[in-house]
């Protein structure tokens, strides 16, 4: 309930504000409020400095607000501008002479208080302390700050503070608008405490929302925020304390007899002796879970212990925790997640989410604007696991490794009867019963071809509310065409195939991965086809040196209008809009309907294209699949040479000559199935934007992609009585900002647990970096360390490493020497496009982008699974 706020605009006391008056008294004032009136939590004594009190500084201040917008214009990485100009901000505020009548205010409130006691002069921001940024640290505070005059002073040092470069920076991060942004003041008694510190009341490790993190030092909880000494570090689930580490403090910061602080040296025989007790610990943590309770989030809460007394100075919402899907059933869940397994593991926008759950096979849900499946029956019941783990631990064994962790602990499933083998496709060795025949691949993909044309034809007839009807039955033939039985046979008779394969020979021949070389320049490929047809377009663009010069300099998607008047210019043209008539649809993070499509942006394929005209010489494309499929023919003849010698060998010869026949028949069909999708969507998605643009001209919304921040179901309700609520979408835009800050687990607990799994593989050398083998091979070479396709700047013999390679990475595969992810699977987009190439890969491994400098030399063992740092 909102308290009205004392007679002075200037201060008001603590106890007069809670979470309604962050406008007034920023979101510290307001936390602090609302902690007080919570039974049982002592918050010390103190006021807020309002931002009335801010504005009327402010309007004192030249020039203020041609700066602010000038600050505002600044790119985030223009740091030495965004240094000057802060400066300049801050002398100036704190040079302004504080009114008569707001120095009064809060003189009077000091004497209320005790004109004689010590205070910390806090800043509280109004964008501060909110559930999608904490803005921890980014502004100022002083403690033990003594008498009037001080106080008054670092007043006017926390209202500049809001310009601190860190400041500045963290909110362009975030999207928020320096001009928006009001600073209030909190001025606290201080308090001297025996201990302090911070508690986490989920594990900001883990994300567990039932384990609680408690870090303590002596003295005022400075020492442990600076990072001056290591703290004692407990983790408590429930009253237990399931991990304790106590740490020596050799130094603590403690209040200074004329005001500020001072570091001291702790007693030698108190150094290792704990902070607080076991018995303070779970009481702390008992009182935290009380504050999380009052404001319905996990806390990050700084705390004072006083004379076996818990005071609580900051409680603010923990914004790096990944949120949990929702489930209103009580019970425990296990998701897994859909991102790594479609390479796609950045944040959706909600109709993209909405979307894909539509036309997805399986139930799904989503938590951080990212996509999940529940798995919580396969696991409860032994074959459904067994099942689960089986084809896990051939895709992606760090999934299969989580799995089993958290069947292993026992403390999250409840065991189910057993009800059997899961329906379905067989998930045994023995490859699924198909002809191999390459008019069935021929035949699925005329049909898929056929259906894509009958939907574009007859979406353009509709519109408004009977859109919405048209596509609801779309997404139901969407997913018939997904769940054709021979476009499921064949899938699974490839990977069968190609499992069996690299199994069987292993254990005949001794020889790892020999389906990546058997599987080279396999026909129907629609994601190395592309790749490859890419350089086709520069072979037409490479003998025109206006037209390479030009699209060096092309940053306006209207490019291709423009080419038609260079010589050789049309052809260029023609060329690109082939490519993109076939491959338009395609792009980065392309399961995210609303994401920007190459036929949309174009330019995002001209430095593809640039590096394919300077790497390349003319017909490398009809070279590059020729000496593949050579390849192939040759390891072939071999492989099947070395089995008849063999006891028995003709049998094996045969039996391995169907294999390969079938995995060479199927497995390029593997990527077509994600082509037909991405085609089906970019219709949907030009359908809805025309319903968008409906909505724009009538008023209804200001811009076309607001629709993106609304669910299928949201929008349609739009559509239908031309009403919107602004509020919901602006709150939808900030979410899916914080949203692409966080980084999903592979598998996720309704305890809100990410669980990355580890894996378990000996005779690695120290300081590799292991992960995953896809595609077999060791390469040496520079690392590209590449996070946006667009500005991608690579030369033969590089090695691509990046976060995740959907499709739309393809195009770069040919002019690389390796691969290296972070996120990926045996049978993922870019493992069969590595594999399709010949490039060595090694995927799943974790922090490679960071681990891995650009321009560093590596060596990548792809078939042992490990990257070596060179140099």
């Amino acid at each position: 309930m909102r308290v009205s706020l004392s007679s002075n605009r200037y201060v008001s006391d603590l106890r007069e504000v809670d979470d309604g008056h962050v406008a007034i008294v920023g979101g510290k004032g307001a936390h602090l409020g609302a902690l007080s009136r919570i039974d049982g939590v002592r918050v010390p004594a103190g006021f807020c400095v309002t931002t009335d009190a801010y504005r009327r500084i402010l309007a004192d201040v030249p020039s203020i607000d041609d700066r602010l917008a000038q600050l505002s214009q600044v790119a985030p990485d223009d740091r030495e501008t965004v240094r000057t100009l802060s400066a300049e901000i801050r002398r100036s505020i704190e040079a302004v002479v504080l009114p008569d009548d707001v120095a009064a205010a809060i003189v009077r409130a000091l004497t209320e208080l005790g004109e004689r006691a010590a205070y910390a002069v806090r800043s509280s921001a109004t964008a501060e302390d909110l559930p999608t940024a904490s803005f921890a640290g980014q502004q100022d505070t002083y403690l033990n700050v003594l008498g009037q005059a001080a106080v008054l002073e670092h007043v006017s040092r926390c209202w500049a503070s809001l310009f601190t470069e860190r400041a500045v920076a963290y909110r362009q991060r975030n999207g928020i608008d320096h001009r928006t942004v009001r600073m209030a003041v909190v001025v606290q008694k201080m308090v001297f405490p025996q201990a302090a510190g911070v508690l986490f009341t989920a594990d900001p490790v883990t994300s567990h929302r039932k384990v609680a993190s408690v870090e303590a030092s002596f003295g005022l909880g400075e020492a442990l925020v600076s990072g001056l000494v290591n703290a004692d570090a407990y983790r408590v689930r429930g009253d237990e304390i399931v991990h304790r580490a106590i740490a020596g403090k050799a130094l603590a910061v403690h209040a200074r007899p004329g005001g500020g602080t001072v570091e001291r040296a702790v007693d030698p025989a108190r150094q290792d002796q704990p902070a607080l007790t076991d018995a303070q610990v779970v009481r702390l943590v008992r009182l935290g879970r009380r504050i999380e309770a009052h404001f319905g989030h996990p806390q990050d809460i700084e705390w004072c212990l006083v004379d076996d007394d818990f005071q609580i100075v900051q409680s603010r919402p923990i914004t790096t925790l990944f949120p949990v899907p929702e489930a209103r059933d009580g019970e425990n869940h296990v998701y897994l997640s859909v991102g790594h397994q479609q390479m796609m593991t950045d944040a959706m926008k909600p109709l993209g989410l909405s979307v894909w759950k539509l036309t997805a096979l399986a139930p799904m849900h989503d938590a951080g604007g990212r996509l999940f499946v529940d798995v919580t029956r396969a696991l409860a019941s032994p074959s459904g696991r067994a099942a689960l783990f089986q084809l896990a631990g051939r895709s992606d064994p760090l999934v299969r490794d989580a799995l089993e962790t958290i069947v292993d602990r026992g403390d999250l499933i409840s065991p189910l009867p057993d009800q059997g083998p899961p329906a379905g496709p067989p998930a045994g060795d023995a490859p699924a019963p198909i002809e191999t025949d390459p008019a069935i691949v021929t035949d699925l993909i005329e049909l898929s071809q056929a259906a894509n044309a009958t939907l574009r034809r007859d979406i353009g007839t509709k519109s408004g509310p009977a859109l919405f009807d048209f596509l609801l039955a779309a997404f139901e033939e969407h997913k018939r065409l997904l769940t054709d039985p021979r476009s499921m046979q064949v899938l699974m008779a490839a990977m069968d195939a190609s499992w069996w394969l690299n199994e069987q020979l292993e254990a005949w021949l001794g020889e790892k991965n020999v389906a990546d070389t058997l599987t080279l320049s396999a026909p129907h490929n629609v994601t190395s086809e592309m790749g490859l047809a890419l350089l086709d377009v520069a072979d037409v663009i490479r003998p025109h040196p206006e037209v390479v010069a030009f699209l060096q300099e092309a940053d306006d998607e209207g490019f291709l209008d423009e080419l038609a008047a260079l010589p050789g210019g049309p052809e260029a043209r023609d060329a690109i809009q082939a490519y993109l008539d076939r491959y338009g649809m395609r792009c980065v993070g392309e399961i995210d309907i609303t994401r920007p499509r190459w036929s949309e942006r174009p330019t995002t394929l001209v430095p593809l294209i640039l590096d394919n005209v300077r790497n390349f010489a003319p017909g490398a494309r009809e070279r590059r699949f020729e000496q593949g499929r050579r390849q192939a023919e040759m390891k072939e003849q071999e492989v099947l040479e070395r089995l008849r010698a063999q006891p028995d060998g003709e049998r094996k010869a045969l039996e391995t000559k169907r294999m390969i026949d079938r995995v060479r028949t199927f497995i390029g069909y593997r990527e077509y199935p994600k082509y037909a999708i991405v085609s089906r969507y970019l219709t949907y998605k030009q359908a809805l934007l025309r319903e968008a643009e409906h909505l724009v001209r009538a008023g209804v919304l200001p811009e076309q992609e607001d629709i993106f921040y609304l669910t299928f179901q949201e929008l349609h309700d739009v559509v239908r009585t031309h009403e919107v609520d602004d509020q919901l979408i602006r709150r939808r835009k900030e979410e899916f900002r914080s949203y692409r800050t966080l980084t999903p687990p592979r598998v996720l607990t309704s305890e809100g647990e990410g669980i990355n799994g580890a894996y378990r593989r000996d005779g690695v050398p120290a300081g590799a970096l292991v992960g995953l083998p896809v595609s077999g091979g060791i390469v040496e070479g520079r690392a590209r360390v590449v996070l946006d396709l667009a500005r991608a700047d690579l030369e033969p013999g590089d090695i691509l490493v990046t976060a995740y390679t959907d499709p739309s990475w393809s195009p770069l595969f040919v002019a690389i020497a390796g691969l290296v992810t972070e996120v990926g699977g045996l049978m993922t987009h870019g493992a069969v496009v590595a594999r399709e190439y010949g490039l060595p890969a090694l995927v799943g491994v974790e922090h490679a982008t960071r681990l891995i400098r650009d321009g560093q030399r590596i060596r990548v063992h792809a078939a042992n699974g490990y990257v070596e740092i060179l140099s």
